[in-house]
C-alpha cells in the first residue's frame, strides 16, 4: 500500500471513527438515561420491530449505493439514477409497511405496535432524500463532514427522546428520538453537503447498479432477517420485558464493536477498491485483522469481567437479568468487527454473488441453531447465537481467504498470539476481580482496577509475544 493511501486510510478512521465514537457517546448516556426513566417491556416493544425497520432501510437502498462507492468514476447520471431509484422504492416500501402494521401487531398480540411501526417507518423515506450523498461522501472518504453534521442531528434526537420520556410519554420517546435525529441530520445535508441530484434517469445507468447491488440487497435482507430472529422468536414466545433483557445484553455488547465494525467497514471498502493487486490486498486485509482484533479482544473481555458490576452502575437493579446474556453474547463480539470488513473482498471483487451465496449458507445454519434452542428457552437461544456467530466468521475467511490466496490456517495463525494474549490476561483478571470483591463493593472502583490490570498485562504479554503488531503501531502513529 502507498505512504499516500495509507495516509488516506488513517485519516479516514480518525475521522469516521470520531464521528461514530462522538455519536455514540452521546447515544450511550442517553441510553442510560432512558433504561432508568422507561421500563424493560418499552424497549422490547420497539425491539420487536427492529426486523421490520432494517428490512425497509435494505431494501429502501437496494445495495445501489455500494455499487457507487465500488464504481471507479461514477458521474452526475450515475449519482442521480440511484438517487431517483431510492426515493421511489423508499415510498413503496412505507405504503407496504403501513398496510402490513396491523398484522405485525396482530402476530405479537401488541395493539400498540400499529401506531409504533407506521410513525417509526417515515425514516425510510427520510433517509432516501441522503442515502446518495453518504455514498457519495464515503467514496469520497470524506467522513469530517459526516461528523461534523452527525453530532447536531444526535444531540437533537437525545433531548426530544429524554425531555419525552421524562414528561411520561413512554415508548413514544424512543419513537420520536429516532424520528428527530433523521430529520435533522436530512436537513443538514441538503443545506451544507453541495451536491444536489439531476431529475434524470438513466436505464443502463440503473442497470448496472441494480445488477451489483440486488445480490447484496438480497444478502442485507438474509443477514438482517436472522440478527432479528433471535428478537422475533423472543418476542412471540415470552414477554415483552424478556425481549427488553434480551436487546439490553444486545445493544451493550454490540455497543463497542459496533463502532470499529461501522468505522472499518465504511473506510476498508473504499480503501480496498484502490489497491491494485492480490498481494498488496492481502497485506492490507491481514493488517487491519490484527490491528481490529488487538483493540477489540481487550474491550470486550474487559466487559465480561466487570459485565454485573457495569450493569449496576449504569442501569441499576432492574436490569440484572440482562447480564449473563451479555457475557455470553459478549463472546461473540471478539470477532464480529472482523466480518464486518472481511467480506468487503467480495465486493471489492466484483463478486456479489458468492456474497449471497455466503450469506445463504449461513443463514441455514442460523435458522437450525434457533429451532434447536427453542424448545430449551432464552438461555438457550443466546448461546445458540454466539455459537453460529463463530462458525459465521469462519465461513467469511475462507470464502474471502480464497481469493485472496491467504488460507483460514494461515489468518488463525496470524491472529492467534493475539487471542492467546487475551485469554491468559482474561484468566489473571478473573482472579483479581474475585478478590477485589471480598474488599469493596464498590462497582465503579471494581471496574476501574479491572480495567488498569487487565490493560498493563494485555500489553504487557503483546510486547513479549507478537512484534509485528506492535511494529504496525509504530508505524501509524508515525504517520
Amino acid at each position: 500500500m502507498s505512504s499516500s493511501l495509507k495516509k488516506q486510510a488513517v485519516s479516514g478512521v480518525l475521522w469516521s471513527f470520531g464521528q461514530q465514537f462522538s455519536v455514540q457517546i452521546i447515544n450511550f448516556v442517553v441510553q442510560i438515561i432512558l433504561a432508568r426513566l422507561l421500563m424493560p417491556e418499552m424497549f422490547g416493544l420497539i425491539a420487536m420491530l427492529t426486523v421490520f425497520i432494517s428490512i425497509g432501510q435494505s431494501l429502501m437502498d437496494a445495495g445501489m449505493t455500494s455499487s457507487l462507492i465500488r464504481s471507479k468514476n461514477p458521474d452526475q447520471l450515475d449519482y442521480s439514477t440511484v438517487f431517483l431509484t431510492n426515493l421511489m422504492i423508499s415510498v413503496s416500501v412505507y405504503i407496504i409497511t403501513y398496510l402490513s402494521a396491523p398484522y405485525i401487531a396482530q402476530f405479537y398480540s401488541q395493539e400498540i405496535l400499529k401506531d409504533i411501526l407506521r410513525i417509526y417507518a417515515l425514516t425510510f423515506v427520510i433517509h432516501s432524500f441522503v442515502a446518495v450523498h453518504i455514498a457519495k461522501m464515503t467514496k469520497e472518504m470524506n467522513f469530517k463532514t459526516q461528523m461534523i453534521l452527525q453530532i447536531p442531528s444526535t444531540i437533537v434526537g437525545a433531548i426530544v427522546g429524554v425531555t419525552m420520556a421524562y414528561l411520561g410519554y413512554g415508548v413514544w420517546s424512543l419513537v420520536w428520538l429516532h424520528i428527530a435525529q433523521s430529520i435533522v441530520y436530512t436537513l443538514q445535508i441538503w443545506i451544507f453537503v453541495p451536491w444536489r441530484p439531476s431529475f434524470v434517469f438513466n436505464k443502463r445507468r440503473f442497470k448496472y447498479h441494480f445488477n451489483f447491488g440486488y445480490k447484496l440487497t438480497l444478502s442485507g435482507l438474509l443477514d438482517t432477517v436472522y440478527n432479528d430472529a433471535y428478537r422475533i422468536v423472543i418476542g412471540k414466545f415470552f414477554t415483552p420485558a424478556a425481549v427488553g433483557f434480551f436487546n439490553q445484553a444486545e445493544t451493550m455488547r454490540l455497543f463497542p464493536v459496533q463502532q470499529i465494525s461501522s468505522v472499518m467497514g465504511k473506510v476498508t471498502y473504499p480503501l480496498f477498491s484502490n489497491i491494485n493487486g492480490d498481494a498488496q490486498l492481502k497485506n492490507a486485509y491481514k493488517s487491519t485483522m490484527k490491528l481490529i482484533l488487538f483493540a477489540v479482544i481487550p474491550i470486550m473481555l474487559i466487559l465480561i469481567v466487570v459485565a454485573k458490576e457495569g450493569f449496576l452502575l449504569l442501569f441499576g437493579e432492574k436490569w440484572l437479568p440482562s447480564v449473563l446474556y451479555f457475557q455470553i453474547l459478549a463472546t461473540a463480539s471478539i470477532i464480529r468487527p472482523i466480518s464486518s470488513y472481511n467480506l468487503n473482498i467480495l465486493k471489492v471483487k466484483g463478486r456479489s454473488d458468492l456474497f449471497l451465496k455466503v450469506e445463504i449458507i449461513k443463514k441455514v445454519i442460523g435458522v437450525i441453531g434457533i429451532a434447536v434452542a427453542l424448545p430449551f428457552g432464552i438461555k438457550a437461544l443466546v448461546i445458540s447465537l454466539t455459537a453460529v456467530s463463530f462458525i459465521f466468521v469462519f465461513i467469511n475467511m475462507f470464502y474471502c481467504g480464497k481469493l485472496i490466496d491467504y488460507s483460514v490456517l494461515n489468518q488463525i495463525k496470524d491472529v492467534g498470539k493475539l487471542f492467546i494474549a487475551g485469554l491468559v490476561t482474561f484468566l489473571l483478571t478473573v482472579f483479581i476481580r474475585e478478590y477485589l470483591i471480598t474488599y469493596t463493593q464498590n462497582n465503579l472502583l471494581i471496574i476501574s482496577l479491572i480495567s488498569l490490570s487487565f490493560s498493563v498485562l494485555y500489553l504487557g504479554i503483546i510486547t513479549i509475544t507478537d512484534k509485528e503488531i506492535i511494529r504496525s503501531l509504530k508505524s501509524i502513529y508515525k504517520l
